[in-house]
């Protein structure tokens, strides 16, 4: 179980990004070390160099001004000085001969040998000289040669640096221990923190697996990326929810509107079965379930219509149409019903208007509107219909002054299946305006309504304008 645990942490974001700021935090201090101890060691380095340039300047001053056995002199005296300085002084005559010498106890005299065994230049007043010793020093001698041509060399080496150096590296070896505690706790709690709106949001993901639709994502409102992640999340969230109500809701109203046809086809197919009447009572039996069934197929066709044209699938056959002809057929269509419930139906039409539009789905779109504008409106109203052109546009209008749309009702009444209270007391199942504006926007026009509750509603559909009018018959 034990192992199971470790290799599933092992498997984490939050185990790879501890690992990783741990490893960034200690790459970044071994960094830092290395750049200190490289800038001590320069330092001294060239303080070395400074004391040793300024030591043979200094006797090259007195021997210039009281000769050669002077400055053996004072290099004799000051031995003691010079070797607690770590200063390694060689004095030789023009044949490069030994005259004096000073060896500090980390130079043997192999290591001066090397100096003595060196080539001279002859032309070079001043040059140097790289000697390593056994311990891997790097001693840089100063050599000058004096005005008797004998030479001079000093070179410095100190052990107090050595040990510095080499306390900094133990005391660093020290520390690691702690610097790595620190970068993998700093490293776990920044990891943690970061991704704890991933967590929030694998929590409500459970949540929302659990049936708890209504869950969201608690947001810390820092601005950052998490952040608009997570109010993205709850805004998909917020949608999907809506669109899992929509579709609950319109299955309630299938269910419910598509109970009556299908319970009366049941119904007279029982009767029928039951009763011992002749062949005409069967008959008309069969003839009332074949007009159910129609009912229901027609419903099940608006469905997949509406679908098509949704998702652009819908196959159109534009052409260029006569809009007037079109609408004048709808009206006439329109006018017994319209008569038989006491309602005035007129049209307002030019000469002639043309759209590139499949016409038998303008067709089915215009009786749409104009159903629904007789249905709504009460007896003694009226209903007219415009159609006008633009230089880019046909538009047809459908305007009566019946009872409107409340103003709650009017961003929902193009959803499929959807109803409002007044509609629900008229027989539907509310597939009219989703498949009206299904098949304006499957012809890249559009549909705008403007309606006041006990005024009336206009409905405006927008058609682009056909690309050339029909040849007259020669």
């Amino acid at each position: 179980m034990f192992l199971k645990n470790l290799r599933h942490i092992r498997t984490t974001l939050s185990f790879r990004l501890t690992i990783w700021y741990a490893a960034i935090f200690i790459f970044s201090s071994l960094i830092l070390f290395a750049l200190t101890f490289y800038l001590v060691s320069s330092t001294i380095r060239v303080y070395d160099q400074k004391v040793a340039q300024a030591k043979i300047s200094e006797y090259a001053l007195v021997e210039r001004a009281d000769g050669l056995p002077v400055l053996i002199r004072s290099i004799r005296i000051e031995q003691e000085n010079n070797l607690e300085n770590g200063l390694l002084i060689r004095l030789a005559d023009s044949e490069n001969r030994t005259l004096t010498e000073t060896i500090p106890s980390r130079w043997k005299a192999a290591d001066l040998k090397k100096i003595e065994e060196s080539s001279v230049p002859v032309s070079e007043e001043q040059w140097r000289l790289p000697v390593s010793n056994e311990h891997g020093d790097v001693l840089e001698v100063f050599c000058r040669r004096l005005s008797d041509g004998s030479i001079l060399q000093i070179g410095k080496k100190s052990q107090k640096p050595g040990k510095l150096l080499e306390s900094f590296g133990a005391i660093f070896a020290g520390i690691m221990i702690p610097v790595v505690l620190v970068g993998i706790t700093a490293g776990l709690f920044l990891a943690l923190r970061a991704l704890r709106p991933i967590r929030s949001l694998i929590q409500t993901v459970r949540c929302i697996d659990g049936g708890n639709l209504s869950a969201r994502v608690p947001s810390a409102q820092s601005g950052d990326e998490l952040d608009e992640l997570v109010q993205l999340f709850n805004g998909m969230l917020g949608k999907i929810e809506t669109l899992v109500g929509g579709m609950r809701e319109a299955l309630d109203n299938v269910a419910h509107d598509l109970r009556t046809p299908v319970t009366r086809l049941r119904s007279g197919i029982e009767t029928a079965l039951q009763s011992d009447s002749g062949a005409g009572v069967l008959r008309e039996a069969l003839m009332d379930g074949a007009e159910e069934s129609e009912r229901i197929v027609n419903t099940l066709d608006t469905l997949m219509d509406i679908s098509e044209a949704e998702k652009g699938i819908m196959n159109l056959k534009s052409e260029s149409t006569d809009i007037v002809s079109l609408v004048r057929d709808v009206a006439d269509l329109y006018q017994y019903v319209a008569e038989d419930k006491g309602v005035g139906l007129s049209t307002e039409l030019p000469e002639a208007l043309y759209a590139q539009v499949d016409s038998n789905r303008i067709r089915q779109v215009v009786a749409n509107l104009v159903d629904n504008a007789v249905k709504f409106t009460p007896h003694g109203g009226a209903v007219v219909i415009e159609a006008t052109t633009g230089e880019t546009e046909v538009a047809i209008l459908v305007r009566d002054n019946g009872i409107g749309i409340p103003a709650q009702d009017l961003p929902r009444i193009f959803d499929r299946l959807f109803r409002g209270e007044r509609g629900r007391s008229q027989r539907g199942l509310g597939l009219g305006l989703s498949m009206v504006q299904a098949v304006i926007r499957a012809h890249k026009g559009r549909i705008e309504v403007e309606s006041n509750p006990g005024k009336g509603s206009t409905f405006t559909v927008l058609l682009p304008v056909a690309a050339f009018p029909p040849r007259p018959a020669s």
